[in-house]
């Protein structure tokens, strides 16, 4: 009985070593491509933070106002005043419900509130 357990226990140390040898390798390889994601996202980052940046500097009041001047005969744009704005009475609001019932907007579809 001795020499049984003693092959048993031997063949499952080699099963769990080459277990153990694939998950190192597997994890190893996660690890290797946490590390690429990880910079390749570092890269996106100052990317975006360069665009982020020329953004800025192309949208500048300054910049904008000299295009806007020297573009003037073609686009026709003018500085915003408040004349350009509507009255508060030419605002359009939604009709009155039908026969004066309201949708409670918390209750079920079924449910109407006089």
């Amino acid at each position: 009985m001795r020499p049984f357990i003693y092959v048993s226990s031997f063949i499952a140390v080699m099963v769990l070593a080459f277990w153990a040898y694939r998950e190192n390798y597997a994890t190893q390889a996660m690890l290797r491509e946490v590390s690429a994601l990880n910079r390749e996202i570092s890269g996106m980052r100052a990317k975006f933070d360069m665009q982020k940046a020329e953004w800025a500097y192309l949208t500048r009041p300054e910049r904008l106002e000299r295009l806007v001047n020297s573009n003037f005969d073609r686009l026709q744009l003018l500085p915003m005043d408040a004349a350009q704005f509507g009255a508060p009475e030419e605002v359009t609001y939604p009709p009155e419900p039908l026969f004066g019932l309201t949708i409670d907007p918390n209750a079920s579809q079924d449910e109407l509130i006089p």
